[in-house]
């Protein structure tokens, strides 16, 4: 009797308890794949690759994971099984897919952009369409896709027209930057650093295309960069690479539309006077939604926010020296503990603990050779 009154306990132990999913191995998977677009140098042969251990923060050393000429962005398939990159391939501006295989990737195929290279990628969560810019020709191009991931056509070039002037040299004309699509997916945004805007698009998954819907404006001069959503929905933060500042916006989701609320510099002209050169490169947001985190090259440190959960404006938490020389990128891994820092003159790549608190930075004394680093893309995007 003894014996079975054990058991019985046992048993109803073991049932009492939490079953294990595939998510739950998921989201407890130590070493996480991390993968490196790279620019044009002596230095870099194409698209590298690492692992991040997501308990130490630890990185191992990089290695060459697909030949390509400066594959500057990458963007994830949905289904993590496939990587796109933008670059040169036989003497070609492409967009490229490629079959993750283990530590490498092996080309499917790729299609010419047709009007210069792209300085950005990006695919919508269904994994219908793809998008890329280009900075130099001013435009944003569209691509359909095929169920398993490849490239099937290019379904629109918009080029973007005028400059604002603002800032001689770098605003005469257009210059697309960045693309990316709204949380339910309706809607695209691209801005322009030449036209001090985030151009808007209704998005058309069925056939890929877009249509034009309005924009959103930033200050004048603020060259608007990079942008992301907040974890809500109900606000979106521009970076803006020329005036070193983030502009927030109310966005309603309904229509489409972004109202700017505040704008709030990465760096303070005082920091700033002494550099040669400055310029902002990327934004991310914590997948807490609590902290906002901005690159400033020149200066190469990293600004960390608070954001305000009621009204989405942003204040100063810290400027962080970003070990890097020129960090073109930085980027959360998917616990939200570790930041990742891409510079792309000291060809390097460095961690950082972030505190889920405060939202301050830790320097992890982990720091790899990246060859030409300008893109950070983690396995779950």
């Amino acid at each position: 009797m003894r014996f079975c009154f054990v058991t019985c306990c046992i048993l109803a132990f073991i049932m009492s308890q939490p079953s294990t999913t595939a998510a739950d191995n998921a989201s407890e998977k130590v070493n996480v794949d991390v993968w490196i677009g790279t620019g044009s140098s002596p230095q870099s042969k194409g698209v590298y690759h690492c692992m991040l251990n997501t308990h130490t923060g630890k990185l191992t050393n990089p290695t060459l994971a697909a030949e390509m000429s400066g594959p500057g962005f990458l963007a994830m398939h949905p289904s993590e099984k496939v990587v796109y990159a933008v670059g040169g391939l036989e003497g070609k501006q492409v967009v490229a897919a490629y079959t993750i295989d283990g530590e490498k990737l092996s080309l499917i195929n790729s299609l010419e952009i047709g009007d210069g290279g792209a300085a950005h990628v990006s695919v919508d969560p269904t994994g219908k369409m793809l998008l890329t810019a280009q900075y130099g020709g001013g435009s944003v191009a569209a691509f359909s896709l095929n169920e398993d991931g490849s490239l099937k056509e290019r379904t629109a070039l918009i080029k973007h027209e005028g400059g604002s002037g603002v800032v001689p040299g770098r605003q005469d004309a257009s210059h697309a930057h960045w693309t990316g699509f709204s949380p339910d997916n309706r809607f695209a945004f691209v801005p322009d650093l030449g036209l001090d805007k985030v151009v808007i698009y209704k998005v058309d998954l069925e056939n890929a295309t877009l249509t034009p819907h309005g924009y959103g404006k930033v200050p004048s001069g603020g060259g608007p960069r990079h942008m992301k959503f907040h974890p809500s929905g109900k606000f979106v933060f521009v970076l803006n690479e020329l005036s070193l500042s983030v502009t927030v916006f109310d966005y309603n989701a309904e229509t489409g539309t972004m109202t700017p609320k505040q704008t709030i510099p990465t760096v303070s002209k005082q920091l700033l006077a002494k550099e040669k050169f400055k310029s902002c490169s990327e934004i991310r947001v914590h997948p807490s939604g609590q902290f906002v985190f901005a690159a400033n090259r020149g200066h190469d440190t990293v600004t960390v926010f608070r954001v305000n959960q009621s009204s989405g404006q942003l204040s100063v938490i810290e400027v962080e020296n970003a070990r890097a020389v020129t960090p073109r990128n930085i980027n959360l891994d998917p616990t939200g503990n570790w930041l990742l820092a891409a510079g792309q003159d000291s060809h390097t790549l460095a961690s950082f603990n972030v505190d889920g608190s405060t939202g301050e930075l830790t320097y992890n004394q982990s720091i790899v050779v990246a060859p030409s680093a300008i893109c950070v893309m983690f396995e779950h995007e």
